[in-house]
């Protein structure tokens, strides 16, 4: 569905832009800011085929992401390792499924929308893209195949480890995706991590180039290199690879033979995989340190850091891993996959927190946590999710309903700000949009603009006004940019102002009139609860908080207990963090296409912050959601207490003694929040924000 702006509203924020800019230039300011142009283009960049857990062919997966839900980029990227599974092969042909919702179920149609496409269901799991390579591989026999999969050999049926399936088998299949659609489609990594759990990972060196065939032979190394389950010690058989990191004192850990460190198993694993996984973030730093990216997945899931095993990650692993390469390592997955899952995000009372909140882990959804901590002491550390694609639970992959994973897109997006300039959107635009910040995470397309921006106003002439900046936030979400103006700063960039500034915050949202994804519309069950009637495929934004913060600098490794700990403690928190402004239908100004604008000012600052941004359409005090603080609520052991009355509420949901319960899917499309990054403004004087231009 197409939006746009009224002529006569871009007409008056266009001139209150060039008012603005003229103000600027009175108070000896720069008119221009310098930023190329850009829009912010969704992505995903977390999901799996069956060359790794995944059910789905890399084609199918492409044609779902970027056909059927519109992605303008995607990164595919399973597990580390090997699978059995040869995952270039397609689809077989049509096979009649269930008809669930009561959708066509026979090869010709009419298919609904996203339903039943034309080569769809596998015909038996043992067809398609779950054929083994060990039988699909070129060879009149079993051991001519099997001689094909290189390195040390392991698994019956044979695997193949990751390195050769991406650089060899996938690689070359993600290019002609990408040259077919002429879309940034490249390939990734989720590393399974020493000493952790997973990382989504990407180098994009070699992907993609603008002429002739490219290589993934970057990411194919890092696996070989630095992934928990490549068991390999071939060195990447004819590659010869080692993975020495220049400079380490590290260096003297790698085996001989493997040319790689292996970490034992047992009694301080977790410690010594830590330090290989911080070798790995060195080792992308030192060869592709603009060209790569490193964000911890999940990573609440598998709880607090285990020093003699592979659980998740406290905060001064984060630390670490910016402090090694703050442009590779730069933020974190904190909005799960696995949205539609029984236990949401796959999160259960195993995870830091107990399991998700509102769809989000605990280091980011608790007000003055982790996420908090690392902001306040200036640090680049933003905020991604993903749909971690596998399956969808009892549903075949083309039907609407879902009992574990969205498509992405389908669901949750990353909008990201690519500035392409002139040229046209390719693998380091996203890399670089990714590092920088200026991007936002919606999910159940609750908003699909954002325009966010804060800027700095004197007394005298040239002091803005919250109008002016206001317009000119609702021209740049008019145009699904940013704003680019001398004196202000938007997502993932820092304002420095003189003491006594004070500060304009305006925030442009559109929150999209008409259907979103959700394949229901009966009414929403959580709002139903507070006789507010809504249809779950038509969400509508209740409110915004704007969350802020005091910056203090970064911690010292040194300092152990500003530096390490679990959640709760001081380390892992920041006391100054709170709700500084909260937005809705009273305070805002809405306008027909579903463009609500707001602004505020921060008088008189003294101390450097930070502002970010989250919204719901859910109120305050919804039971079983949020508190009434507007804070979301323990999603873990919520099914089973939310009714869904409707005579439409599917079949598949919880039932207890007779009665329906929001569970699964319906309690994924009856949650939805968005969550920006933030903006930092550095008062001269004060902290330096050193992790942000």
């Amino acid at each position: 569905m197409k939006h746009k702006f009224a002529k006569r509203e871009v007409s008056l924020a266009v001139a209150a832009l060039v008012t603005m800019t003229a103000l600027a230039t009175a108070t000896g300011v720069a008119s221009a800011a310098g930023k190329a142009a850009g829009t912010y283009v969704t992505g995903d960049f977390h999901n799996h085929t069956t060359c790794s857990d995944g059910t789905l062919s890399l084609k199918k997966l492409v044609n779902k992401s970027v056909d059927t839900f519109g992605l303008d980029w995607f990164v595919q990227a399973g597990h580390g390792g090997g699978s059995s599974r040869n995952c270039t092969i397609s689809e077989d042909p049509f096979e009649p499924v269930a008809p669930a919702l009561g959708l066509s179920s026979n090869s010709t149609g009419p298919y609904p929308p996203f339903t039943y496409p034309a080569g769809g269901q596998p015909v038996a799991t043992v067809k398609g893209p779950n054929q083994l390579w060990q039988d699909t591989l070129p060879g009149a026999t079993l051991a001519d195949r099997q001689a094909l999969i290189k390195g040390v050999p392991i698994g019956n049926p044979r695997v193949m480890w990751r390195w050769q399936e991406v650089k060899e088998y996938m690689y070359p299949v993600i290019e002609q995706e990408s040259r077919n659609r002429d879309k940034p489609i490249f390939i990734g990594l989720e590393q399974v991590v020493p000493g952790h759990e997973h990382s989504s990972t990407a180098i994009i060196d070699g992907q993609l180039p603008a002429t002739g065939f490219g290589n993934a032979t970057a990411v194919a190394k890092f696996e070989y290199c630095f992934d928990r389950a490549d068991g390999d010690t071939s060195r990447g058989a004819e590659n010869q690879w080692e993975c020495s990191v220049p400079g380490s004192f590290n260096n003297g850990l790698i085996d001989p033979v493997a040319q790689k460190i292996i970490v034992a198993t047992g009694t301080g694993s977790g410690t010594a995989g830590h330090v290989k996984t911080v070798e790995g973030v060195k080792w992308m730093g030192a060869y592709s340190a603009q060209t790569s990216y490193y964000v911890p997945a999940h990573l609440e899931r598998a709880g607090a850091f285990n020093p003699n095993g592979n659980n998740g990650f406290n905060v001064e692993h984060l630390r670490d891993f910016n402090n090694a390469a703050p442009t590779v390592a730069f933020g974190f997955e904190s909005m799960p996959g696995h949205q539609a899952d029984a236990n949401r995000g796959s999160y259960s009372t195993g995870a830091v927190g107990g399991g998700t909140f509102g769809g989000v882990g605990v280091y980011a959804a608790n007000i003055g946590g982790v996420w908090d901590a690392l902001l306040g002491e200036g640090r680049n550390w933003y905020f991604f999710g993903s749909s971690d694609y596998h399956n969808r639970g009892s549903f075949g992959p083309d039907q609407r309903e879902s009992s574990a994973d969205f498509y992405p897109g389908e669901y949750t997006r990353d909008h990201v700000m690519a500035r392409t300039g002139t040229a046209k959107l390719g693998t380091q635009t996203i890399v670089d949009g990714l590092r920088s910040g200026n991007s936002y995470v919606a999910n159940g397309q609750l908003i699909d603009r954002l325009a966010f921006v804060a800027c700095v106003s004197y007394p005298g002439p040239g002091a803005r006004t919250n109008a002016s900046v206001e317009a000119a936030a609702a021209t740049a979400a008019a145009n699904n940019t940013d704003t680019n103006i001398a004196g202000c700063a938007t997502m993932g960039e820092k304002l420095i102002v003189r003491p006594g500034a004070e500060i304009v915050v305006s925030v442009v949202v559109r929150n999209p009139v008409g259907t979103n994804n959700a394949p229901y519309s009966f009414a929403n069950p959580s709002l139903k609860q507070i006789g507010v009637t809504q249809p779950l495929n038509a969400p509508v934004l209740d409110h915004i908080d704007v969350i802020g913060g005091k910056v203090t600098g970064y911690a010292s490794p040194s300092n152990l207990a500003a530096y390490a700990g679990l959640i709760g403690s001081a380390a892992a928190g920041n006391a100054s963090a709170g709700i500084a402004k909260v937005f809705n239908s009273a305070t805002w100004t809405a306008l027909p296409d579903g463009t609500r604008k707001m602004t505020y000012r921060i008088p008189a600052v003294s101390a450097s912050q930070y502002v970010r941004l989250r919204g719901t359409n859910l109120p305050a005090a919804t039971p079983f959601e949020t508190d009434a603080s507007g804070n979301p609520l323990l999603d873990f052991g919520s099914a089973g207490k939310i009714p869904c009355l409707d005579a439409l509420c599917p079949a598949h949901m919880t039932v207890v003694s007779g009665v329906k319960y929001a569970s699964f899917d319906v309690a994924a499309w009856s949650d939805l929040w968005f969550y920006s990054n933030p903006i930092f403004v550095e008062v001269q004087g004060s902290t330096v924000v050193a992790g942000v231009k």
